[in-house]
């Protein structure tokens, strides 16, 4: 196999590895907003309990789905872009500390909310 053809064939499947993380992204996005409603709509509904804790809780995973959807396709714009460059594009670190801090603060909230509102 020449150099060309495995630099291709590399290029290809860095491609086919961004769209992967691309659509994974998507996934948990979309996960996120399935929990936001059942934390903020279907819970409170069966819990007969006060309603704004889950509500805002609820929300706040909204919040992380639809973050999750834009920086999918901010992330999956920089890999390409660095591909054609001939590049490598790091996750930027900002947009990994908030994400995580945002999920782990939601947990936290989660975990809280089934002790004491239980």
């Amino acid at each position: 196999m020449t150099e060309a053809w495995q630099d291709r064939d590399a290029t290809r499947r860095t491609r086919l590895a961004n769209e992967r993380t691309y659509l994974a992204w998507w996934r948990s996005g979309l996960t996120a907003l399935a929990v936001s409603f059942g934390a903020g709509k279907l819970v409170p509904e069966v819990s007969g309990g006060t309603k704004w804790p889950f509500e805002v809780v609820g929300a706040g995973f909204g919040v992380l789905g639809l973050a999750f959807l834009v920086y999918a396709f901010v992330r999956y714009r920089a890999v390409e872009s660095a591909l054609r460059r001939g590049d490598f594009a790091t996750l930027d670190p900002a947009a990994a500390v908030v994400l995580t801090l945002t999920g782990v603060a939601l947990g936290i909230a989660t975990v809280l909310l089934v002790i004491f509102a239980g």
